[in-house]
């Protein structure tokens, strides 16, 4: 019985697969593609969203130092005269520069 018994595992050893099949493979991937396909657009608009949202905010700070300056008696016409009179750091005005243009006291963008 015990010599049956060992045969029948020695058997089972043999018929036993270790690791994945191409078909198991290719539905793993299978599932990674589709899930990159539904999520990628997704990201991309959360990004722009975002992108859009900081220009806003950026405006907005932009907007509260040209008042600052004019309440202080100063006529702003550009960046450089806001980052001359430490209104704005460099980093800002180069930033400034890129996007947004003053016109009668109002920032807009380009």
């Amino acid at each position: 019985m015990m010599k049956k018994f060992k045969e029948l595992v020695k058997k089972l050893r043999k018929q036993t697969v270790k690791g994945f099949t191409l078909i198991e493979m290719v539905i793993v991937v299978a599932i990674i593609a589709i899930l990159m396909i539904l999520v990628a657009p997704n990201l991309t608009n959360q990004k722009n969203n975002a992108e859009t949202k900081t220009d806003e905010a950026f405006q907005t700070t932009l907007q509260a130092q040209v008042t600052l300056a004019e309440e202080d008696g100063k006529k702003i016409t550009s960046w450089d005269q806001l980052e001359q009179d430490h209104y704005i750091s460099d980093k800002q005005a180069k930033r400034a520069r890129e996007k947004f243009v003053i016109s009668n006291g109002k920032v807009d963008k380009k």
